[in-house]
């Protein structure tokens, strides 16, 4: 390319010292993708500041949305998770103001009560200048497409603010049937390997057929790792939208309310199939950091974003410069275009 492109990464995560301190006290799993202990995920998860821009720059990525790690506040009690996403809120204010060339945010939500959800929303986007927030899914045993999300929703079409979906793990009922009695590998695969993506991309449908989008049709969904598997059966997914009442052809709801990124996935196959189902002008792009950072099991390539490979990943991806930058940054300001504003100084 003759320009070098501006890059920003919309799933980068951290763990403030809000969450952290809240999840001590609610005897969170004490693992890495909490921030606990002292392996490179956890300290990094801690680190918002030289190290992670020395590490931005090592990917190639010029911009890090940042946002919690998953669950997020999503399984605290309703009272912490209020309390908590406010502070965790300040705390990543705090951070894009010491940096804002280089950090934007997405806002911790307590989904657990519809009111202070919605409000949460509003003073994130309207007082602290956040472009969206970051969901996780399932709180509790309430889905996202439960009625009590309504609040929310309608507050994000209102303000124009984007929400990121992030998955969390399956349901104890769900492990226990599909993931048990496999040893270490069991977790993983109810983790990040594939449950994750199941589960998320199983509620975008309920989200779907529930009538969300008929009800709050520019809503605007950011779908991480490639579209959380769903994206990839719309073809034949799509034959049952009449039976069950859609408005529009289900591939339509993923054209006009969702936005796709690989979330650190740098595979070229799910890049064009993404390409050729969505538009390379509802992509987006994210690393996943820290979580692709600085690992290669067995040489495995297609899951680290190190030593420049965030970058060379869109740089060499076989589009043209315009849609190379859609996707590389555009897209990213023409979504968050109404919710992008500054509190006043």
């Amino acid at each position: 390319m003759s320009d070098r492109l501006r890059i920003i990464g919309v799933e980068e995560t951290v763990v403030v010292p809000a969450v952290h301190e809240a999840y001590q006290r609610a005897g969170s799993p004490r693992i890495p993708a909490r921030g606990f202990g002292c392996s490179p995920i956890a300290e990094n998860l801690r680190e918002a500041g030289e190290q992670r821009l020395a590490h931005m720059d090592d990917q190639g990525i010029d911009v890090a949305v940042l946002s919690l790690s998953s669950p997020g506040v999503q399984d605290l009690p309703e009272a912490d998770a209020i309390t908590v996403a406010r502070e965790a809120n300040d705390q990543l204010a705090e951070i894009v103001a010491s940096r804002p060339d280089r950090f934007q945010a997405f806002a911790a939500i307590p989904t657990q009560s519809p009111a202070a959800a919605a409000a949460e929303l509003e003073r994130a986007v309207g007082e602290l200048g956040f472009p969206g927030a970051m969901l996780y899914g399932r709180t509790g045993d309430k889905l996202a497409d439960h009625p009590d999300n309504d609040q929310l929703y309608a507050t994000a079409e209102r303000l124009g603010a984007p929400l990121h979906f992030h998955p969390q793990t399956p349901v104890q009922p769900v492990i226990d049937a599909y993931y048990s009695g496999l040893g270490p590998i069991g977790a993983a695969l109810a983790g990040a390997a594939i449950g994750w993506y199941y589960d998320l991309g199983v509620q975008y449908l309920r989200m779907i057929f529930s009538g969300v989008f008929d009800r709050f049709p520019d809503l605007q969904v950011i779908a991480g790792h490639w579209g959380e598997v769903v994206m990839f059966y719309l073809d034949h997914t799509g034959f049952f939208a009449e039976a069950g009442g859609l408005q529009r052809p289900l591939a339509d709801y993923f054209k006009q309310n969702f936005w796709v990124a690989g979330s650190g996935t740098n595979s070229p196959r799910y890049l064009r199939w993404t390409a050729e189902v969505m538009g390379t002008d509802r992509m987006l792009y994210s690393t996943d950091y820290p979580f692709t950072y600085g690992f290669r099991p067995g040489g495995f390539p297609y899951v680290d974003t190190s030593d420049g490979a965030a970058r060379s990943f869109l740089e060499d991806a076989p589009f043209t410069d315009e849609q190379k930058a859609d996707i590389a940054h555009r897209n990213w300001e023409r979504l968050t275009a109404r919710a992008a504003r500054r509190p006043a100084a």
